[in-house]
């Protein structure tokens, strides 16, 4: 699934940053790399940004719908 399907404040994986050259060094240069865990923090309504915040580095970057769609997240399971 990609960002925008993520549920709200799941822990997520990032498998792939999918897309050209330019969308992949854009997401590297905020700091998403494949295995970081992600959290989804906060959806705007009407097509406005995403808000996700990266659990390894504790930062929080908006994120536009078709940039959000590139990132490809699994969820990760957390023993109880």
């Amino acid at each position: 699934m990609n960002l925008l399907e993520a549920p709200h404040g799941a822990r997520l994986r990032v498998v792939d940053l999918a897309g050209g050259e330019s969308v992949r060094r854009r997401l590297l240069a905020l700091g998403f790399h494949k295995g970081d865990i992600v959290q989804l923090d906060g959806k705007a309504i009407f097509r406005g940004p995403i808000l996700v915040r990266n659990c390894a580095s504790d930062t929080t970057v908006a994120l536009g719908h078709g940039v959000a769609m590139k990132v490809i997240v699994e969820p990760v399971y957390e023993p109880a």
